[in-house]
């Protein structure tokens, strides 16, 4: 018997996740999970609730009934924030808004800084994108405390970060790792793969 894996379509805030989140979800396949998409706010906009909607609302009414997706999961950056703080409007708002018509589950999670600090949650895989160079005054061992992650890959990088970088290096990593090491990455694969992180 042939079963179908389970489709997962994230909705998160940038370029960068658009181009890592593949590299760092693709172990779930082994689940039966796939990825499907990335979506993420057109450049002018930030990732909102009403923002969301509407991305959510285009990718299930533009998408053959086939191949609609069986889960959303919503990755918003906080920013340092609390994170129940900034994903609450999100929880309490879009699923409403959205309305009976879209029947696929609807999960949150979120990056404590932002995506890039998950990076240094695997200190072994970073280092070696990095030629084994040392990573800084950065504690790898607890990377949702590592604020401005982005800079800190700048520094390392002797100028520009880009969603090619971010790929480049997310292709490096290992997610297990990170896992052991990122409460906030740890609640992203849990609401890829079963529920709400």
């Amino acid at each position: 018997m042939n079963i179908r894996p389970k489709r997962v379509v994230v909705v998160a805030s940038g370029e960068t996740e658009r181009a890592a989140i593949p590299f760092l979800v693709d172990h779930l396949l082994g689940e039966g999970i796939v990825v499907v998409e990335i979506l993420i706010p057109s450049r002018t906009r930030a990732l909102t609730v009403e923002v969301a909607e509407g991305i959510l609302k285009d990718a299930w009414y533009t998408t053959q009934d086939n191949l609609k997706p069986d889960k959303f999961v919503i990755l918003v950056d906080v920013d340092g924030k609390r994170p129940r703080e900034v994903l609450l409007p999100f929880q309490r708002n879009l699923t409403r808004r959205l309305g009976p018509q879209i029947t696929a589950s609807i999960q949150f999670a979120y990056a404590k800084w932002h995506l890039e600090a998950w990076f240094f949650g695997d200190s072994d895989g970073l280092r070696g994108y990095f030629g084994g160079r040392s990573l800084g005054s950065v504690d790898s061992s607890q990377p949702d405390t590592i604020e401005n992650p982005k800079q800190h890959l700048r520094n390392l990088l002797g100028g520009n970060y880009t969603r090619f970088t971010a790929a480049d290096i997310a292709s490096q990593l290992n997610p297990l790792t990170i896992a052991s090491r990122s409460f906030s990455f740890r609640g992203f694969i849990e609401a890829v793969r079963n529920g709400d992180g």
